[in-house]
């Protein structure tokens, strides 16, 4: 699964640089980070670079001595990255308030696909508990990451749609 999810990175990071090639001002530039962010998470997936996050992050503790108490740690390291995600999201929406309603699906998917990745990279026991449990073959993981991956394409997918329908539209006027 984990090179579906690497193949789904690659296809909507494709999407969305189309996506770009059609756009203007801000969300041609929001449409180009989305797209390199996309590929990066491609990359990413494939080296596995939040376990080296992870087992350096366990080195440290053990190091420094606060081992026993990495749960603490945990927890305000995932409350701060929900306060800063939430922040980002914040700003980058009144940043984007004009473009907002083309492109708010994708900012949703981006903000859930950003805040699993960075909360499994946390290594919090209790959230790799959640996301490692299995129901039909299907495992909660998957069902996040490529939900946030697909509400990217669907408004990638929208927006190249219109645009097609739009011109075709013009033509035959």
């Amino acid at each position: 699964m984990g090179w579906v999810t690497v193949a789904l990175f690659i296809v909507v990071s494709v999407l969305t640089t189309l996506v770009f090639y059609r756009q203007s001002g801000r969300q041609r530039i929001f449409w180009l980070v989305l797209s390199v962010l996309l590929l990066t998470l491609a990359f990413n997936k494939q080296l596995d670079l939040q376990s080296l996050l992870t087992a350096a992050g366990r080195c440290l503790a053990k190091a420094q001595g606060w081992y026993a108490e990495r749960q603490s740690v945990q927890i305000k390291f995932i409350i701060s990255v929900i306060g800063a995600s939430l922040l980002a999201a914040l700003l980058l929406s009144w940043a984007m308030r004009r473009e907002l309603i083309h492109v708010w699906l994708a900012l949703v998917g981006l903000a859930f696909l950003l805040a699993f990745i960075v909360v499994r990279a946390a290594g919090f026991h209790h959230f790799d508990q959640f996301i490692g449990y299995e129901t039909g073959n299907v495992r909660m993981n998957w069902v996040i990451e490529i939900s946030g991956i697909s509400m990217i394409a669907v408004n990638a997918l929208y927006l190249l749609l219109r645009r097609s329908n739009d011109e075709t539209l013009a033509e035959s006027l």
